[in-house]
């Protein structure tokens, strides 16, 4: 993708989730997209009822594809890190699991979705918690600076993803691991569903195969990689483009991968984007 192309990507996704979050979440990724923000569907992505629970009133718009925190066992006084954080749902989860010593930080670039998540820690007293604007391709963090790298959904909307694995590898310690939520292309997606911003913004145009998702991970500098397709999430992903097959062809998955121990910050093609800011 050339440099304008993926410029016009990434501001048709910022304009679409402003408006999601002017309209808390109402609209979703799309017609029938994401889940919305009811209890049912959000326990459909693996969420449980004391995980409901525990955010903020309006921190939840039902954007995601799964559960991060199913995988990543978050413990007390950890930093982690959530790329496309969206209204916080996940940061909020987070920072009950890591405590008063552990801090979490929520990196989106749509400013409609900070200034909203902003306000949900405040509703909260989340002293542990903060939401910076920034590209998840080129993340506003130091080297070496987190123990998890979480995400949910966000991934499959950049245009370059091997950047985005760069930098998670740049900011992550040494034996620090990612636990991803997102989709996966099970096979090769039709022109129909790669080449609109509505299939874009609905998560399933910039959706990946496995293969190719694995190789993007382990050119990063990543090891201890695991691709988990979900094929019952293909009931959930029928009413993300109804009537479009996109269940046919994506699937949700967790993905799992760890930084080795002994690691330098930068490694690999994908990585060292210079002038990165310093927390």
């Amino acid at each position: 993708m050339t440099q304008s192309a993926a410029h016009e990507t990434r501001t048709a996704v910022r304009q679409h989730y402003g408006k999601v979050a002017e309209n808390s979440g109402a609209r979703g990724c799309a017609p029938g997209c994401c889940g919305g923000t009811n209890p049912s569907a959000s326990r459909a992505l693996g969420y449980s009822p004391e995980e409901l629970a525990e955010a903020p009133e309006g921190a939840n718009l039902g954007l995601g594809c799964g559960n991060p925190h199913a995988i990543a066992s978050l413990g007390e006084g950890e930093t982690v890190l959530d790329l496309g954080s969206g209204a916080g749902f996940d940061c909020f989860l987070a920072s009950k699991r890591v405590g008063e010593k552990g801090r979490v930080i929520g990196v989106d670039m749509t400013p409609e979705m900070v200034t909203k998540a902003r306000a949900n820690a405040g509703k909260v007293g989340a002293s542990n918690v903060e939401f910076r604007l920034g590209e998840i391709e080129h993340l506003p963090l130091a080297d070496a600076s987190v123990d998890v790298v979480l995400s949910n959904c966000v991934i499959n909307l950049s245009p370059s993803k091997a950047e985005v694995f760069g930098e998670a590898f740049r900011v992550l310690r040494a034996g620090g691991r990612v636990a991803i939520s997102d989709v996966v292309a099970t096979r090769p997606i039709p022109a129909h569903l790669r080449g609109t911003e509505l299939a874009l913004a609905s998560c399933v145009g910039g959706a990946i195969e496995v293969g190719e998702l694995e190789r993007i991970l382990t050119a990063a500098g990543f090891s201890e990689i695991r691709v988990t397709p979900r094929p019952e999430s293909r009931a959930f992903i029928e009413q993300w483009l109804p009537g479009s097959g996109a269940e046919d062809y994506i699937v949700s998955a967790t993905i799992e991968a760890s930084k080795p121990a002994g690691s330098k910050s930068c490694c690999g093609p994908a990585c060292c984007t210079p002038g990165a800011s310093q927390e």
